[in-house]
């Protein structure tokens, strides 16, 4: 591919040949022409020319051989070599127009399609390009130009999903200096942005450059951090890259080389495959067109691989341009057959913009327009067959569509097929035409592509592992991290005098994790900050984030703001901010004895008591004398025989089952409220009470008193633009003394009511505060410090996986007890209503002696229900008798049915003894056998006597 030369100089610069024009005035025409010209334009010596050739010319035997194809009609080849030289490229082209072709095949480099685009638009002539896969030509500017091949752009993003899948995230481009080239690189550059990779170096080469300029190239990017260099260059230059490399130990471990489709025409091309070229390129991954396995391509390759039916100067060397440019050739002749099957016309006139001025020899008037160009161009874009590379159909965008890419990995004296890429599927073990029926499992605008899947590749050093991808320059440009100089909590970190100038609990983590890391981190610390005053970590994280450090190492907090800019490690310490206050001991009052149980819970209790009490009264009414007597002492009885129950000292004793069943339950339930109440009261009298008027971050917002923050924490804005807290309020203290004053002359007196900071501050200042301030609430953030790096720095994720190694096998709790261990106060606040005991937690035992009463109750009714329905007067009896008068010995009224009894009467007979109720039923029951025997007896005789009294 040669370079792109100006429009203007070139035409310029040509002197166009004269040429025999055919035909007569501004217009021939003929409506089915025995003759059609067909231009071929391309670099016959080259890797793409070579299988380009042989091809083309095998197209326009078949086509002129096929009956059912362009009857009557002959396809003429005009093949023109543009030798590799934008500007002979160009003459060659322009040569090729004066001879009235209807389509151009080719050309196959870019820079030179750039060009020749401008003059195809002008006649009207389409532009058939088996080889241009610069992205940019499909740019509405060309629209006669026709791709039939893949473009870049898809290649492009098979390479990023590459990267990505591998978990790259800075790659070098090593790409040729032309249109070519530097479209390429761009679409990728956009395509790795997506995934969140980049270019983070482009290393151009000069097209044609010395093997002395390569390598000096080569050199630059060796001494670079990113070890996955892309190669996008000239298949028939490109294999010089590799030998430098070679040379300069590039291709061993560590190192990865990925190729565009260039390398793999080259290997292609190589029948049999050359053993030193082979050697050169070990582990190299490379990219082709992948074209199906259809019988129409077995077929043509074994014509090829006879060879009998190719008229070749020379050797011939097979690659997929061979099968995109055959399918050229047949994609210009089935446009061309419905063209004329439509009434078109195979017609030129000349162009009156294009005339010989003042004896100009460039005979620019030779060059004539394709009426039917516009209507030919647009059958071409709505053909569609099944072709030696597959579906030759065209998308909205002018692009084939279903692109699709084999993934190959080169190693020994050949290279395997690793998976396929489609824009389809993403990367995939199956073939693309098997997944296009199938949802699509991935775009190229998609960040995740869970399902993607590719076989082991053996990369450069003979290794299955997948390389980092990267490694610390060999400039001799050690880390540069920045290191907060503090005035307080030097624990963390400070300054030293001692290499390497820092230590601290902080550096110490630093320190263990980077020796955990397989390969060496030259690194330097440097101070932030003046050392007077805590530095803002807001500006430290900022100055990692604009390449003046490569990371900071610190006490640094990980929130939101600051992962838009770098990137954190895994935290090694949790943090969160909290509420710390000055505290106070609670006075003693002379009610403590109520505290242990909420109001709620003493009125519930009292209520069951007398409940309870209530209950065993009924049930044992009637058969125990205890529970009999007066109205006023059957009411004392009850009272104290509920209360006593408290202390197990009720001296009336239970008969009834029921009534044993109940107190049972109940005695139990007594049992459980004594011990938690004497618990409880022992404590609340035992354990020293701290009370504070700041019960926890929300009645610090509530109160309009001021609050100490650390210099330099971001607790300041937190506070500030997140609670809605005025900025008025707050104070800043900047040592630990400042914190332990501030706190003791509260806020009447110049200080602070509360400081709110992160909980490894306050641990570490509670603990040489001598119990005298405390936390309260619970944390009202949830963060922790990590380690800050610039975006995308490999070095993140390695660490991070060193952090947690370190808190697996605990040597980060060594590192913490060595610099932060610390003694406890035993003294706690404990607010007298969190210890108070509530109803909540007794309710199942109310619940439970509850309904065993109620079941009691129901029983017992039921048991007197039935009695009493036996033992009620029936309507209509006999005169009365002496149960009745027992019953109601003041009155002599007429019996009533049980459905009259008066409720008076019913509570009279619950009042009796229930030995007594037996034993007027017993009775009754007698007298009532008796009447009945009478009754029967005393019917017979009667009946006799007065027969005989009347006889």
């Amino acid at each position: 591919m040669a370079r792109k030369v100006p429009m203007l100089l070139l035409i310029l610069g040509v002197c166009l040949l004269p040429m025999e024009v055919l035909g007569a005035g501004n217009a021939s025409s003929s409506s089915r022409p025995k003759t059609v010209n067909l231009g071929a334009l391309f670099t016959s010596d080259s890797v793409i020319g070579r299988a380009a050739r042989p091809a083309i010319s095998a197209a326009i035997d078949d086509v002129n051989s096929d009956p059912t194809i362009l009857s009557g009609t002959k396809l003429n080849l005009l093949f023109h070599d543009t030798n590799c030289s934008g500007f002979l490229g160009t003459v060659e082209a322009l040569q090729l127009m004066e001879n009235d072709v209807v389509a151009v095949i080719g050309p196959q480099s870019s820079g030179i399609a750039h060009v020749i685009s401008h003059v195809v638009n002008e006649l009207h002539v389409p532009l058939l390009s088996f080889a241009a896969t610069d992205p940019t030509l499909a740019a509405l500017q060309y629209p006669y130009f026709i791709r039939t091949t893949q473009s870049d752009y898809f290649q492009m993003y098979a390479i990023a999903d590459l990267v990505t899948y591998f978990g790259w995230r800075e790659v070098i481009a090593i790409f040729v200096d032309d249109d070519y080239g530097r479209s390429g690189v761009s679409v990728l550059g956009d395509a790795l942005a997506k995934k969140r990779a980049k270019i983070s170096y482009k290393a151009a080469i000069t097209p044609g450059g010395s093997q002395s300029t390569i390598k000096d190239r080569l050199v630059e990017v060796n001494l670079l951090e990113s070890r996955v260099y892309i190669v996008h260059v000239n298949p028939d230059s490109g294999l010089s890259i590799f030998s430098e490399a070679k040379n300069l130990g590039m291709m061993s471990k560590g190192y990865v080389w990925i190729t565009t489709d260039w390398l793999a025409s080259v290997l292609d091309s190589m029948v049999p495959p050359d053993a030193d070229t082979m050697s050169l390129l070990q582990g190299v991954v490379s990219f082709r067109h992948h074209t199906p396995d259809t019988d129409l391509k077995k077929k043509f390759m074994k014509r090829w691989n006879d060879g009998l039916k190719y008229k070749k100067p020379g050797p011939a060397s097979f690659n997929s341009y061979a099968l995109y440019a055959y399918d050229s050739v047949w994609l210009a002749a089935q446009a061309l057959e419905t063209f004329l099957n439509s009434n078109g016309t195979i017609s030129y006139s000349n162009d009156p913009q294009l005339r010989d001025v003042n004896g100009s020899t460039l005979h620019l008037s030779s060059l004539r327009v394709f009426n039917g160009g516009q209507k030919y161009l647009d059958t071409l874009l709505s053909t569609n067959f099944i072709g030696l590379s597959g579906e030759v159909q065209f998308d909205s965008d002018k692009n084939f569509i279903h692109p699709a890419y084999d993934v190959l990995n080169i190693g020994g004296n050949s290279f395997r097929r690793v998976g396929y890429w489609s824009n389809h599927s993403g990367l995939s073990t199956v073939t693309p035409e098997t997944l296009y029926g199938k949802p699509a499992n991935g775009s190229l605008n998609s960040n995740s592509k869970s399902d993607e899947h590719l076989y082991s590749i053996i990369w450069p050093g003979e290794t299955s592992d997948t390389p980092r991808g990267w490694v610390f320059p060999n400039n001799g440009k050690p880390l540069r991290i920045a290191v907060p100089d503090r005035r307080s909590y030097l624990a963390f970190v400070a300054k030293d005098k001692n290499p390497p100038g820092v230590r601290g609990y902080c550096i110490d983590v630093f320190e263990a994790a980077i020796n955990l890391l397989p390969y060496p981190v030259p690194r330097t610390y440097m101070l932030y900050g003046g050392g007077k005053r805590n530095p803002s970590y807001n500006d430290l994280v900022n100055a990692v984030a604009l390449n003046e450090y490569d990371a900071a190492v610190g006490d640094v907090t990980i929130v939101t703001n600051r992962t838009k800019i770098v990137d954190f490690t895994q935290p090694y310490m949790e943090s969160g901010l909290v509420v710390v206050v000055p505290m106070k001991q609670a006075k003693s009052s002379p009610w403590a004895f109520m505290k242990p149980f909420t109001i709620q819970m003493w009125c519930v209790t009292g209520a069951f008591f007398l409940f309870v009490g209530a209950v065993v009264w009924i049930l044992e009414h009637r058969i125990n004398h205890e529970f009999r007597g007066p109205p006023s002492q059957q009411l004392i009885t009850i009272f104290w025989f509920s209360f006593s129950t408290m202390f197990f000292s009720h001296r009336e004793n239970t008969v009834s089952t029921l009534g044993r069943l109940v107190l049972i339950i109940w005695l139990f339930v007594v049992l459980i409220i004594n011990s938690s109440y004497t618990a409880s009261l022992t404590s609340i009298l035992t354990v020293q009470q701290l009370t504070s008027r700041i019960e926890g971050i929300d009645s610090l917002i509530a109160s309009t008193e001021p609050i100490g923050v650390q210099d330099g924490s971001f607790a300041w804005n937190y506070l500030v633009d997140e609670l809605n807290i005025a900025a008025s309020r707050l104070v800043t203290l900047k040592t630990q003394e400042d914190y332990s004053t501030a706190l003791a002359k509260g806020p009447k007196a110049g200080g602070v009511a509360a400081i709110v900071d992160e909980l490894p501050y306050v641990e570490l200042f509670l603990s040489s505060a001598n119990c005298q301030f405390r936390i309260v609430g619970q944390e009202f953030t949830k963060s922790g410090w990590g380690f800050a790096f610039q975006r995308d720095s490999p070095l993140a994720v390695d660490l991070s996986t060193a952090i947690l190694q370190l808190s697996e096998n605990g040597d980060l709790q060594k590192i913490h007890n060595k610099w932060l261990l610390h003694s406890e106060c035993t003294d706690s606040l404990n607010p007298v209503d969190e210890n108070r005991l509530s109803l909540s937690s007794f309710w199942g035992l109310f619940l439970i002696c509850g309904l065993s009463c109620l079941l009691a109750l129901l029983i017992f009714s039921c048991r007197v229900y039935g009695q009493y329905s036996r033992f009620a007067p029936h309507e209509g009896g006999g005169d009365g008798d002496g149960e009745t008068e027992d019953i109601r010995p003041a009155t002599r009224t007429p019996r009533r049915s049980l459905r009259t009894t008066s409720f008076k009467d019913l509570i009279e007979f619950v009042d009796r003894k229930e030995t007594e109720i037996k034993e007027i039923l017993k009775r009754k029951h007698s007298q009532n056998n008796q009447d009945s025997k009478r009754t029967h007896h005393s019917g017979s005789p009667s009946d006799d006597g007065g027969g005989g009294s009347h006889a």
